[in-house]
């Protein structure tokens, strides 16, 4: 069976991505169609607050993208010999708070420790600092999307927890989004399931998918990477029937094969 993930690959090699892998575990055909341009902006006043880490109380990412832009930043060689020689070690004294295993990974790849993984969503990852931060302390640093959810900031600030928010990146359509599209749905069918993996995936995405499938659309298995994206696509009429345990490609693949088991007849 075919399934059709609505993401980047993890490397240029989508072979080689992960979700694909774990997928084939189970016998299931994965195509990646990437669904988001991502256009970094802020990034000189980006770089100037991480210069002074004394103003802050820690560090908060809860997207891949954010770091990123740091890494960006860090191209500059003045500025990456800043990063090693004193502003990593003195980040390092403070949390680096973190939702979902890729975001972590690409704090470690910049030299930080991260903390509170595991969450999984905002939401709880809300519940981690607040269970760790005092109020009025330090203002923990956020860079972020401009289309970040307020759940994380408006939690924050009932518990009197100061958080700075910094837009490092806007979210755009992938340019080759509906081709891509078009060209996947004449080409292999109707998928068995579609994975859906931010509400800016189906925010550009659903409509298209909508129209390609027609009077079969109730045949496809609608997924989703966390309880976010699963509210997005519920908000758009669409019912969900499955959402990974965690945003991990081993939780996705066993929950859409879970569905996709239960679902089916035996011959």
């Amino acid at each position: 069976m075919k399934v059709l993930l609505l993401k980047d690959p993890k490397d240029k090699d989508s072979e080689r991505d992960p979700y694909i892998k774990e997928l084939g575990s189970f016998s299931l055909e994965a195509t990646l169609i990437p669904v988001l341009s991502f256009e970094f902006t802020s990034l000189d006043s980006l770089f100037d607050k991480l210069s002074h880490p004394e103003c802050y109380g820690g560090l908060v990412f809860t997207s891949p993208r954010a770091l990123e832009a740091i890494k960006i930043c860090l191209k500059e060689k003045s500025k990456k010999e800043a990063w090693s020689k004193s502003l990593k070690q003195m980040w390092n004294i403070k949390p680096t708070y973190v939702v979902g295993k890729a975001t972590a990974s690409l704090v470690e790849e910049i030299g930080l420790i991260p903390q509170g993984e595991k969450a999984g969503n905002a939401e709880k990852l809300a519940e981690y600092i607040c269970s760790r931060e005092k109020p009025n302390s330090s203002a923990l640093l956020f860079p972020c999307g401009a289309l970040k959810r307020e759940v994380l900031p408006t939690a924050l600030r009932e518990k009197g927890i100061p958080l700075e928010s910094l837009t490092v990146y806007q979210t755009t359509q992938h340019p080759d989004l509906q081709e891509s599209l078009s060209s996947y749905f004449s080409q292999q069918g109707i998928p068995a399931s579609v994975v859906f993996f931010s509400p800016s995936g189906v925010k550009f995405c659903l409509q298209h998918i909508q129209k390609l499938s027609g009077d079969l659309i109730n045949q496809v298995k609608f997924a989703a990477i966390g309880p976010t994206t699963a509210e997005a696509l519920q908000g758009a009429g669409i019912a969900v029937s499955c959402t990974a345990g965690s945003p991990t490609p081993q939780d996705l693949a066993a929950a859409i094969h879970r569905a996709l088991h239960n679902c089916s007849v035996p011959q």
